[in-house]
């Protein structure tokens, strides 16, 4: 559910330019189209959404179809929508000017600028502030509705969360769910070493691979070269997935007990691993990604604009990628939150914690040490560094929510669509011709 709220700001963004296209296909004669439940829709309004429609289709790279369909699928969603908005309003629903603030702080984020840039970003394609935030409104206003008509009646028993865990316990294939048993020799590379002495032992650990390749006792190999432990020939015993580093497990999972992976580099140095063993769970096991960031966060005032903490936030960035500043010592000088005692350390966080602007950027953070550009959200704008990623195993009880989440999701759909048919149906539409 979480998803279609975070892609609405998107969506009123692919929408905004259509009073601009409204215009241009403007003709010298407006005329109603339809009129649903007494409120009517334009030919104005119906050509800009064609228009708009088309181009999305376009940049989409998918199949045209022909203009008569179009125009007819495109007026359908049109009476559709008019007609939700009209449910929402006999329900009295209300979008605040506060929710509608932050669906446009959002859009901005988003595309990277802030709320004054992205009005004169509109504002070239002739579309004013006014009709740019009631279509967010419309749009935060169908939120909420589908939230309480369709979401509220989706309902998933115990029993189809139990069947959808057999299900997925039988399907398993996530590779950190499984258990695995590496025999390993390390060839340590120096934390200082450049790249010719790297150079040198990823060769030697080609070698070994080599011999232990061509028949060599692998056991013998790990007692002469291997800086690891040696007992049991280098063998670390059975251990899940998740608690090895992942590149171990993205070398091994295609592999067949008694095959060895290419060599692997971790920041240890170069490790030549063997499959002795690997075990399917035996229980259904889930895992998610935990992440550790600090952040410095500059709250906007009329003292510091958008513009001017995105700029200043962007030289302290520049700075500490040049090695010139230190990211903990500047977030206890600048960050305007409580985390700025411990450097902008934010612990461990789980998917969904942070506001959906904050986590996609951290998300996109790819190495520890990794800095974003300057990131604007709700709160003010923020700098985030990624200090390290791992991922935990779910409590039962945290899988139980998982699947029923997903069972959900997966019915959503079909929910909305009947409620929608039924919405649509109770309607009064009235299909007008064009004038002659």
């Amino acid at each position: 559910m979480k998803s279609r709220v975070r892609a609405l700001a998107l969506a009123c963004l692919l929408t905004a330019a259509a009073p601009a296209l409204m215009a241009q296909a403007a003709q010298p004669l407006d005329y109603i189209v339809a009129v649903v439940n007494s409120e009517p829709i334009t030919y104005q309004e119906l050509n800009q959404e064609v228009r708009r429609v088309g181009q999305q289709i376009a940049q989409q790279g998918k199949p045209m179809p022909p203009a008569d369909e179009l125009r007819r699928l495109v007026l359908e969603r049109v009476i559709n929508d008019r007609a939700q908005l009209q449910l929402a309003r006999e329900q009295g629903i209300r979008i605040d000017d506060a929710a509608v603030d932050r669906a446009e702080q959002s859009v901005a984020s988003q595309s990277g600028v802030d709320v004054d840039a992205l009005r004169q970003k509109l504002a070239k394609d002739g579309v004013t502030p006014t009709a740019f935030r009631s279509n967010l409104r419309d749009q935060l206003t169908l939120s909420r509705l589908h939230e309480r008509e369709v979401e509220s009646t989706i309902k998933v028993s115990d029993v189809d969360v139990a069947r959808a865990i057999q299900e997925q316990q039988a399907s398993n294939t996530d590779p950190f769910t499984f258990e695995y048993n590496l025999a390993q020799i390390l060839i340590v590379v120096p934390e200082k070493a450049n790249g010719e002495q790297s150079a040198a032992l990823f060769l030697q650990a080609q070698k070994l691979l080599q011999r232990a390749r061509a028949g060599e006792d692998f056991a013998k190999l790990v007692q002469e070269y291997s800086a690891a432990d040696r007992k049991n020939g280098g063998e670390i015993g059975l251990r899940r997935g998740d608690r090895l580093p992942p590149a171990f497990v993205t070398a091994v999972q295609s592999l067949q007990p008694g095959e060895w992976a290419e060599v692997v580099r971790t920041g240890a140095g170069f490790h030549i691993l063997k499959l002795v063993e690997r075990k399917a769970p035996t229980g259904l096991v889930q895992t998610m990604v935990q992440t550790r960031a600090r952040h410095i966060l500059l709250r906007t005032s009329p003292q510091l604009t958008q513009a001017q903490a995105i700029a200043r936030l962007a030289d302290v960035r520049k700075q500490v990628v040049a090695g010139k500043a230190d990211f903990v010592s500047m977030a206890r000088q600048m960050s305007q939150d409580s985390s700025a005692q411990q450097g902008g350390d934010l612990g461990w966080a789980s998917p969904g914690m942070f506001v959906p602007e904050f986590e996609e950027a951290m998300n996109r953070l790819e190495e520890e040490g990794a800095i974003s550009p300057p990131v604007v959200s709700r709160f003010g704008v923020h700098l985030i560094q990624l200090t390290e990623r791992r991922r935990v195993e779910l409590s039962p009880q945290q899988i139980r929510e998982s699947v029923r989440n997903q069972l959900r999701q997966s019915r959503y759909e079909d929910a909305y669509t009947a409620w929608a048919r039924d919405v649509r149906a109770r309607a009064f539409v009235e299909m007008r011709e064009a004038p002659q």
